[in-house]
């Protein structure tokens, strides 16, 4: 790709710059551009969308997005060390790539973008769940994103795509599969990174449904999913007393036992108890 962009191997811009990674940023670089390339490609046609980048480092997934074509890139990093780098890049594509030196918690960056909104990134380690799940609970849904194409550690991307009965299926496999189509596309060995992590990595790509795939009451289905999950070896009757009076007639009612533990109980199951604990 330093080819294609006339931009220099990213090895070179890290040592130009100074910009070693930096462990309490979670920092973790991908310098092979033909990698990145490939995350970029599993974001799908970009070229008529507006692509929100959080944490770009040196460059190497923005330089990905922006030579398969997305219309416009905006990026948002922390680490003002990364920003004479990502001038470059901006200078190499004119009016495309806008970068905020911002944390992503602090700010909206999707009210700088305009739809359709793909959301791309390589997320820092310490920031990834967090961020998703913001970008799962807006005000409203359907989002003002299409699509999340996100690299996170092996262990998170599983939790997100976990189905019941597995060690790793939990709320966060709730949410995401509540809300979207999730399905890991790419796994990456440490040695891909600088520095090496001590776990393999692995990209999700989650899109959009127009309307959550079972109806409940967020706030609802919610409060019953963390009190669930929060005793995940306690029975359903007991991990749930608190949420509503005679929890075990309405698990009952839903087709749940009430023996049965919240890793054991379908996304379906979930929001049909939601709805009855909404009857009141």
């Amino acid at each position: 790709m330093a080819a294609l962009d006339g931009l220099p191997p990213l090895r070179e811009v890290i040592a130009t710059h100074g910009i070693a990674a930096k462990k309490n940023l979670g920092q973790n670089f991908l310098l092979d551009l033909n990698l990145t390339a490939k995350i970029a490609r599993c974001a799908g046609d970009l070229s008529k969308c507006d692509v929100l980048e959080v944490g770009p480092g040196p460059g190497g997934l923005t330089r990905g997005l922006l030579a398969e074509g997305a219309r416009r890139v905006l990026a948002v990093e922390k680490d003002a060390r990364c920003l004479p780098a990502l001038a470059e890049i901006s200078a190499a594509y004119p009016g495309r790539l806008e970068v905020i030196n911002a944390d992503a918690l602090e700010i909206d960056p999707l009210a700088h973008l305009t739809p359709p909104i793909r959301i791309v990134a390589n997320l820092p380690y310490n920031v990834g769940t967090e961020l998703l799940t913001r970008w799962l609970t807006p005000p409203a849904w359907p989002p003002v994103w299409d699509s999340l194409t996100l690299m996170f550690q092996k262990e998170v991307a599983e939790r997100i795509v976990a189905q019941p009965g597995s060690k790793a299926y939990g709320r966060l496999a709730l949410l995401a599969q509540w809300l979207t189509d999730a399905r890991i596309v790419m796994t990456l060995p440490p040695e891909a990174f600088t520095p090496p992590p001590k776990i393999h990595s692995a990209v999700v790509h989650l899109t959009a449904l127009p309307a959550p795939r079972f109806p409940a009451d967020p706030k609802i289905l919610n409060r019953i999913v963390a009190a669930g999950f929060n005793q995940r070896r306690k029975m359903l009757r007991a991990s749930l007393k608190s949420v509503a009076p005679g929890i075990e007639a309405r698990l009952e009612a839903a087709g749940i036992a009430p023996t049965a533990r919240a890793e054991e109980i379908s996304l379906e199951a979930f929001c049909r108890l939601a709805r009855l604990l909404a009857q009141g």
